[in-house]
């Protein structure tokens, strides 16, 4: 299950991340026209030549900007988090979205595609159109991040940052939906990510905001880790891994045991035996082996 941490903005904080254990590291890249920041490349060069993967924000939409950004920094992926929606929650059209990451496809082969999917915060997510902006844009993605949808976002055109964690039941149905990974994002700290991801079972979880520095007045500081809460993260993301993993290898086991004693009734059931009271414990095993299956695979979601 990956470990995601954002903002990540110079080298000591990318060295802090991968020695708490953190999987993917990301920056973010401001502004299209200070685009090249040397300090943030310097960050994404921290992880290079090991497993730990990193990715780049960019707070624009110009291509040439994007493609000039993806020369200088050459991260391992680049990461889309455009709102998609209007502030009233309806679907834009996301033809120009879909045609930047099929450029970028062509452009930079080797660089994957996280695409951010807008959720509103939890409780509100009914008639969100959440999953047909991702069936429309999943084509030209490889991975998908769930983050909080406000209407009006802290960084106007984008979503993320907001410290609030999004409805919880579209998330899940994203992560069943979703033919790719799906990381789970939005108001994500050391103290809600347990539950989440054993609700949800995504591919990975993502912090931002709850990982943060505080000022003395309690509210997060922008680009600076507070470590011991990303070490935190890290673990209770491990002890969900794990629970899940359980559960996962558990419900195989059942499944395989029921499939055995469903073999051995088949190849009891002869020809001149066919009658209800021996059609019928072949079809409730039946049943109980589809029943497992769509549990086992609600619990899988993305989750690898």
């Amino acid at each position: 299950m990956i470990v995601q941490i954002y903002e990540i903005q110079t080298p000591g904080e990318a060295e802090g991340c991968i020695e708490a254990g953190v999987d993917h590291i990301g920056g973010v890249i401001p502004d299209k026209r200070e685009w090249k920041q040397p300090v943030i490349r310097d960050a994404i060069r921290v992880s290079q030549g090991t497993k730990v993967k990193n990715s780049v924000i960019p707070l624009f939409d110009n291509m040439d900007a994007i493609f000039r950004s993806l020369d200088y920094y050459q991260p391992d992926f680049i990461h889309f988090c455009d709102t998609l929606t209007d502030e009233d929650g309806d679907e834009v059209d996301l033809e120009k979205y879909i045609n930047i990451q099929r450029e970028t496809r062509k452009r930079f082969p080797e660089i994957k595609i996280i695409r951010s999917i807008p959720i509103p915060v939890d409780g509100k997510g009914k008639d969100f159109p959440a999953l047909s902006i991702a069936k429309k844009i999943e084509e030209v993605s490889d991975m998908f991040l769930t983050d909080t949808w406000l209407g009006k976002e802290p960084v106007k055109g984008f979503i993320g940052i907001t410290g609030q964690q999004c409805d919880r039941g579209l998330a899940k149905d994203l992560v069943k939906a979703s033919k790719i990974p799906v990381i789970l994002a939005g108001g994500l700290s050391p103290e809600n990510v347990y539950d989440s991801l054993v609700e949800i079972a995504p591919a990975g979880a993502d912090s931002c905001t709850l990982t943060n520095k505080r000022d003395e007045e309690g509210k997060p500081i922008r680009f600076k880790k507070d470590f011991s809460r990303v070490r935190r993260f890290v673990e209770e993301t491990r002890r969900a891994q794990e629970l899940l993993g359980d559960e996962k290898e558990r419900l195989k086991k059942e499944i395989a045991s029921l499939k055995e004693r469903l073999r051995d009734r088949e190849a009891d059931f002869t020809a001149h035996s066919i009658r209800p009271n021996r059609i019928q414990p072949i079809d409730e095993l039946e049943d109980e082996i589809a029943q497992k299956e769509r549990l086992l695979k609600d619990k899988k979601g993305q989750y690898k």
